[in-house]
């Protein structure tokens, strides 16, 4: 499973954050790795330099084996926050789609 780190005009992503959600994502979607081949993470902050709540932006893709590819974002106002609620999406649509497969 690769994973791939992105980030918008108003962010820089720093080295040791940027490993620390690498290793986060390979180790929360582990069991899932032998269906995904690529994450895209997608960082944002929605409204630039100004502040605001619920403006740091998460969107994480999944791309699975034979199967479409899978998105979901989360906004909060940090992108720890973020990274965290759009894991959670993304571990119950893959433990509902992949379940699902497994029954039929």
């Amino acid at each position: 499973m690769k994973i791939q780190l992105n980030t918008d005009k108003n962010l820089t992503l720093h080295e040791a954050f940027s490993a620390k959600l690498d290793d986060l994502l390979s180790a929360e979607f582990s069991r899932f790795s032998e269906h995904i081949t690529r994450l895209e993470v997608h960082l944002s902050d929605e409204n630039g330099g100004k502040d605001g709540q619920h403006d740091k932006r998460c969107m994480i893709e999944a791309r699975l084996e034979g199967k479409q590819p899978i998105a979901v974002t989360a906004d909060a106002d940090t992108h720890e926050q973020s990274v965290a609620e759009a894991i959670d999406k993304l571990k119950n649509s893959l433990e509902t789609i992949l379940g699902r497969g497994r029954n039929h």
